[in-house]
């Protein structure tokens, strides 16, 4: 790296650290680069002339280096955590050795010189790469007092790497210090998981360590509830099957993840007789558990919306006014992510889901058909508006008005050839004479 070569010309070490060396290790192509020296904060930025001081306090500079920007920290020694996130005092260190020591996990705890092309690897970090191992430097405990935000980051690498995790590691994680965590640093580090390639091992450890309860204690909730004989697992391992089934984007997978999180509450609701009505409760919880991880109301929106519609019932037989009927109720934004996630329900049910994959993949195949038919599925699309009802019929502004029109999609979404002006409008008389009539 041209960077480093500039720290070396004037005297400095570089090392480049943390998740791009782990990724070059193991083969990956690396995105952010991060690079430590022993080259003081101000002496970076005498050295580079495009720099940001994005956290100059802790030694790290920012530096824009060919058109990206490549963060630049002073190696450092930490002492203290009162916050549970950030260090009472730093001290800046020449030896990469002790800069390394206040690293989170082993894998990270790794430093590449480009220019003698020699790696600093006191801990072992390229032999648990190795090995396919996660474990804390130096003492578990008390990486996990400093922030315990690395409980969660120790779920989500191994959520996103497929490692085991060190049973000192493992047996450390103390559940009650994340209420320590701030909820916004939780969903970021939950939503890194998400996306991980494998979530049945990682749940697996989140669960089974106390720390799931602590973070989504409504999921929690739906370990060992049993469901039909279909299942091979119970809700909770259902849902996280589902999960990682369905496509690695964020909403898909919350979506996944939460969609049947309201069955411990139907059951109860319902005297142990079913789960009648659980995607309406999941719903409500869902909207709970993301605004409380402080998610966007976007992402929110849309899972909630999933989860309250993911039992639409749904056949590759249906004519074509009953998926008008469904595009328009859930949406034609929402409807091949609705499809997406009752697939992935279904191949996290069964043993063997190929034939009821074949029989999703039949629906998505009618829904496309259908729209490619251009035929109305919103009241915009309409041959008459809310004014044409006024004028011709003689309504004032009101409820009533958007009756009618509902009514008249209604109508429309059954028999396209009724979206005309002439029809829409005797409809529309009908309509009105039946709303007074009531």
């Amino acid at each position: 790296m041209n960077l480093c070569r500039t720290l070396h010309g004037a005297g400095f070490q570089c090392y480049v650290v943390g998740g791009a060396l782990r990724d070059a290790l193991l083969g990956k192509e690396p995105h952010d680069w991060d690079v430590t020296t022993d080259a003081l904060p101000e002496e970076v930025e005498r050295l580079f002339p495009n720099t940001v001081p994005t956290g100059r306090e802790f030694g790290t500079i920012t530096v824009m280096w060919e058109g990206r920007p490549i963060e630049v920290t002073t190696m450092r020694q930490e002492t203290g955590y009162s916050d549970r996130r950030h260090p009472d005092a730093v001290q800046f260190t020449t030896d990469i050795r002790l800069d390394l020591a206040r690293r989170d996990f082993t894998v990270n705890a790794m430093a590449y010189d480009p220019i003698s092309r020699r790696l600093a690897d006191p801990f072992r970090g390229r032999l648990h790469l190795r090995r396919r191992v996660l474990a804390c430097v130096g003492d578990p405990n008390e990486r996990f007092q400093e922030d315990p935000l690395r409980m969660l980051r120790l779920i989500r690498f191994q959520a996103v790497l497929g490692f085991r995790v060190a049973r000192k590691t493992a047996q450390s994680i103390q559940p009650n210090l994340i209420t320590l965590v701030s909820p916004e640093r939780m969903g970021q580090e939950l939503g890194k998981l998400l996306l991980g390639d494998h979530l049945m091992s990682a749940f697996e450890l989140f669960y089974s360590t106390g720390l799931l309860q602590a973070v989504i204690p409504e999921l929690a909730a739906c370990a060992h509830i049993a469901q039909g004989k279909q299942h091979r697992f119970d809700v909770l391992g259902h849902s996280i099957s589902a999960a990682q089934h369905i496509p690695a984007e964020l909403h898909l997978r919350w979506a996944a993840l939460l969609h049947d999180v309201g069955k411990p509450l139907a059951l109860d609701k319902n005297g142990g007789a079913g789960f009648r009505g659980h995607e309406e409760l999941g719903a409500k919880l869902a909207e709970q558990i993301l605004r409380r991880l402080r998610f966007s109301n976007q992402l929110t929106a849309k899972v909630v919306h999933l989860v309250r519609h993911h039992m639409y019932p749904m056949q590759p037989q249906m004519p074509d006014r009953a998926v008008r009927r469904m595009i328009a109720k859930v949406g034609e934004s929402h409807i091949f992510d609705l499809i997406a996630l009752r697939q992935a329900d279904i191949a996290g049910m069964y043993f063997d889901p190929v034939q009821a994959v074949r029989f999703l993949q039949g629906i998505r195949s009618r829904v496309q058909e259908v729209l490619s038919q251009n035929a109305p599925l919103k009241t915009a699309q309409l041959a008459v508006d809310g004014h044409d009802l006024m004028a011709e019929l003689g309504v004032t502004p009101g409820p009533i008005v958007g009756r009618i029109i509902q009514g008249l999609l209604d109508m429309v979404i059954d028999d396209p050839r009724l979206n005309n002006r002439a029809d829409l409008l005797e409809a529309a008389r009908r309509l009105l004479e039946q709303d007074q009539g009531s």
